[in-house]
């Protein structure tokens, strides 16, 4: 396991101090969002450190999305679906969000019955960028949350601070309260 605190060191051949600063004020006005969104907009949510990541995650009601279809954006209702599972991930030195990774949620439901493992795609939204879906889940109460994080395949300016997001992370909620509905 590589050593939890990812660097964020000054006068490399990619980064200065001012370079740093900006990127802190970049996490910081994204991690504001992700604040709101837990806060404000979804019926819930939190978050925790694991390795190099922040990991999050917020639930509301399931709601509709543009998808591509026949080479063309197309809306899509969610049919059967309840409940919407947003998950975030932030570079934990920064708080910036880290795209390009592999989300895998499983939910336990209320009885303890496995609902299933899917993997989160990235989505857009116009305040802010995060892993999620939509699900369709039996009852309303507290399930168990597992996120699987892999690491992101993309290359990384500087020798360095690049030698981040390198090591698979799990992160589990417990008691997350999800009361089902649509948008």
């Amino acid at each position: 396991m590589t050593d939890s605190t990812p660097p964020m060191e000054p006068d490399t051949s990619e980064a200065d101090e001012r370079q740093l600063q900006l990127a802190v004020a970049q996490g910081d006005a994204y991690f504001a969002a992700v604040q709101h969104m837990i806060e404000n907009v979804a019926h819930g949510g939190g978050h925790r450190e694991a390795g190099h990541y922040i990991v999050g995650y917020a639930v509301e009601e399931a709601e509709g999305m543009y998808d591509w279809r026949a080479g063309s954006l197309e809306w899509q209702e969610p049919g059967e679906a309840n409940a919407h599972v947003e998950i975030v991930v932030l570079d934990r030195a920064d708080r910036r969000f880290v795209p390009d990774v592999k989300v895998l949620v499983t939910l336990t439901g209320p009885d303890g019955q496995e609902i299933g493992t899917r993997e989160q795609p990235l989505l857009w939204h116009p305040m802010i960028y995060h892993y999620g879906l939509n699900w369709t889940l039996p009852a309303d109460g507290a399930y168990t949350l597992k996120v699987r994080v892999e690491p992101p395949r993309f290359m990384r300016h500087d020798e360095v601070n690049g030698r981040r997001f390198t090591e698979v992370e799990e992160v589990t909620f417990e008691g997350v309260d999800i009361q089902r509905g649509q948008d």
